[in-house]
């Protein structure tokens, strides 16, 4: 089962319809997104990291996918990840062991694609 690539599929044309339908509040969205993402204080594999395990905190498949993925374009290892979410599985209990481990299958399985990627 997929929860990465398939999840991004899925919700591909129902976002892009409704950003159509109402660009002014998905371009609030995307800049509050840009400035909350920007490095600072901390960088932004440990904003990423932060995201994932709120993504499961929230049980959002989508966010999951989209946060697995940020965290392994910033560079963030596997073991970096599983720690991440060792503790939100710690602050979540249950739950957590049923989105943890969706999101780290995700976070593998975006990491295992980037490898054969090109450049």
């Amino acid at each position: 089962m997929s929860h990465g690539h398939a999840v991004q599929d899925e919700l591909r044309e129902p976002s892009r319809a409704l950003r159509r339908a109402i660009p002014e509040v998905y371009d609030g969205y995307r800049q509050m997104h840009a400035a909350a993402y920007a490095a600072g204080a901390l960088d932004a594999k440990t904003k990423e990291l932060i995201a994932l395990a709120i993504a499961v905190s929230k049980e959002c498949d989508g966010c999951i996918a989209s946060h697995a993925r940020g965290a392994v374009r910033t560079g963030a290892t596997e073991e970096e990840v599983a720690e991440a979410l060792g503790v939100t599985i710690a602050m979540n209990g249950g739950p957590g062991t049923v989105y943890g481990p969706r999101a780290f299958a995700a976070y593998r399985e975006f990491a295992e694609s980037a490898d054969t990627l090109p450049g």
